[in-house]
């Protein structure tokens, strides 16, 4: 079951400045994968490790980080087939559907990324999560919520953060 919460991070300027930079290493690193990923025919998750996990590591990700960026091209491309197959973008052919199908897909610089368990935690009496960037783990970055939120979040967080 997927839970949503609204939480505001309130990050100090140089916290800010290491998030953005890790949002945009990580998006960059999935539009890689994506070009690679369409270039050998969007291959299972298992098989585009292979293929790109190294060097996702060699840009300076984190191994989560890397497994996640994988795992998200991945599942961008099963979203795209499954609207082909659902007649989403039109039928075979037609201007749409050749469009999509014709280039790799690609990730906004700042585009939400998961973060899991590994890559952050949050320390709920402080209000503060500490996250892994590009620059290295930061720490204590304020977060506000409101008193229900903070309630469900120490009650049924499980897993990803996105």
């Amino acid at each position: 079951m997927k839970i949503v919460v609204r939480v505001k991070l309130m990050p100090q300027a140089d916290q800010a400045a290491a998030l953005s930079a890790t949002l945009r290493a990580v998006n960059d690193a999935a539009n890689w994968v994506s070009a690679v990923a369409f270039e050998h025919g969007v291959p299972r998750e298992y098989e585009l490790r292979k293929y790109t996990y190294a060097e996702l590591k060699g840009r300076g990700l984190g191994a989560q980080a890397a497994q996640h960026t994988i795992k998200r091209v991945r599942d961008a491309y099963t979203t795209l087939q499954a609207n082909i197959r659902a007649g989403n973008l039109g039928e075979k052919g037609s201007k749409r559907r050749t469009k999509a199908e014709s280039k790799p897909v690609t990730f906004r610089p700042e585009a939400a990324h998961p973060f899991d368990d590994r890559c952050l935690s949050w320390q709920y009496d402080a209000q503060t999560v500490s996250i892994w960037t590009t620059a290295g783990r930061i720490k204590n970055i304020r977060f506000a919520c409101s008193a229900d939120a903070l309630k469900t979040l120490r009650e049924y967080r499980r897993g990803e953060s996105i």
